[in-house]
């Protein structure tokens, strides 16, 4: 797949970066750790935990990329300093996941799973969003492994961290619990915005309670 160029709306100046982040005209590789190998026939998508019904809802390929497909132009800021902007993903919306699997009303968090054991946590509100996407594509495209196929989490109002690659399952929380960069020093909640890098940033009721 060929990299992305920077999107503008016609006639526009550049948009607004967050503070501290600059603009990259392709899409750097980053991840930890491997890249794993993709296997549809063993591939299935979880959604588990607080389910509002208490059963776990699951999906294999075939089924996920049967779900309606939707399009969502949204910048990818990363901790690491870059923004691109204006990138089309296109994929399953994240609400459309809470419609067919909803969770039970006291859920306040979710935990985002993936290959390898990774995961991230999110409140709901943010993994509510209409612009919190599924994605299986990029620019018409479909991802390449390096940058997540099948399946990667795109939350385009947070640090991409919070939206992992090869994404395997969803589970539903009734209290916040960190992920893997968030229990390595990273912020709980991750507003680029607000420049939320750090955990030592984090003031009250940004963290789970001890």
């Amino acid at each position: 797949m060929g990299q992305p160029e920077s999107r503008e709306s016609p006639g526009a100046e550049q948009l607004e970066l967050p503070p501290g982040q600059r603009l990259q005209r392709g899409w750097p590789v980053t991840h930890y750790g491997p890249v794993p190998k993709f296997k549809p026939e063993r591939w299935e998508f979880r959604v588990f935990g607080a389910t509002a019904d208490g059963e776990k809802h699951c999906w294999n390929h075939e089924e996920f990329t049967a779900l309606p497909f939707n399009s969502v132009v949204a910048d990818l800021h990363c901790v690491t300093k870059f923004s691109m902007q204006g990138a089309e993903w296109g994929g399953v919306l994240a609400r459309e996941i809470l419609a067919l699997a909803p969770p039970a009303p006291q859920v306040t968090h979710v935990m985002v799973w993936a290959e390898y054991g990774f995961s991230s946590n999110l409140r709901l509100a943010d993994f509510a969003s209409d612009r919190t996407v599924f994605a299986t594509h990029m620019g018409g495209e479909p991802l390449t492994a390096e940058h997540g196929f099948p399946l990667r989490l795109v939350v385009p109002h947070l640090y991409a961290w919070k939206g992992p690659k090869w994404v395997r399952g969803i589970e539903y929380m009734t209290a916040d619990r960190r992920g893997f960069w968030e229990e390595r020093g990273y912020h709980n909640i991750g507003d680029p915005w607000r420049e939320q890098r750090y955990s030592y940033q984090e003031g009250p009721g940004d963290g789970p309670e001890l």
